[in-house]
């Protein structure tokens, strides 16, 4: 089961990945913790990205393609993978088809999370957070016994600037640009969930479209 999940900033695309590295014993790969990897292991991919990460530079697809490479020939991905966050252009999603080429391997399935602008935005600008702890409140799904305080220490929480309305407009701007075009690219095997609902109903009707 190899499967590419796209969805916007703060879509449940996390918790659902979670599901399903569990229901079907699959890792997710996720660029930024590979990278790291490398980074620390001081490998020979790892050397190269940190030179453009030290000049400020993003680390070319080619790099990231090798790295994947590399990662997909480890042994648990023998039953498949969850891909989270690359591709994110068509460029890279037409480097990842010529390495699956060389491997005989494919996507089975691309699953979109549709979650409304609108709706990210009440879920993400309404999160607070301890930032001492991490515990994380959100003022309508789950608020503090107290208005902006944390309820353990009574400290007051705080709004991380990636989650401040017009940042999140932002990276949903850019994920509609960068998104759109991909699933198009894949649309033989995409399938379309409503990331509106309850979290398990999510879940129930992701397992369902991969039966």
């Amino acid at each position: 089961m190899r499967i590419l999940l796209l969805g916007p900033p703060g879509g449940g695309k996390g918790t659902q990945s979670k599901f399903l590295m569990e229901k079907f014993n699959i890792p997710q790969i996720s660029t930024g913790d590979m990278l790291r990897e490398h980074v620390q292991n001081k490998t020979e991919l790892g050397i190269k990205a940190k030179e453009f990460m030290d000049n400020g530079e993003l680390v070319t697809d080619s790099l990231i393609l090798k790295m994947m490479d590399v990662r997909f020939k480890q042994h648990d991905c023998n039953n498949g993978f969850i891909l989270d966050g690359f591709p994110r252009t068509i460029v890279q999603a037409e480097g990842l088809e010529e390495l699956f080429s060389k491997t005989n391997q494919k996507l089975d399935h691309v699953i979109v999370i549709n979650v409304n602008d609108d709706d990210i935005v009440e879920r993400m600008s309404g999160r607070r957070v301890h930032p001492q702890s991490g515990r994380t409140y959100h003022i309508i799904y789950n608020p503090p016994k107290h208005e902006n305080l944390d309820d353990e220490t009574n400290e007051p929480l705080i709004i991380r600037d990636d989650d401040r309305e017009e940042t999140v407009r932002n990276r949903l701007t850019v994920y509609h640009n960068q998104t759109k075009p991909l699933i198009e690219f894949y649309s033989n095997n995409v399938i379309n969930i409503d990331g509106s609902k309850k979290i398990q109903t999510v879940k129930h009707n992701i397992l369902n479209e991969l039966k």
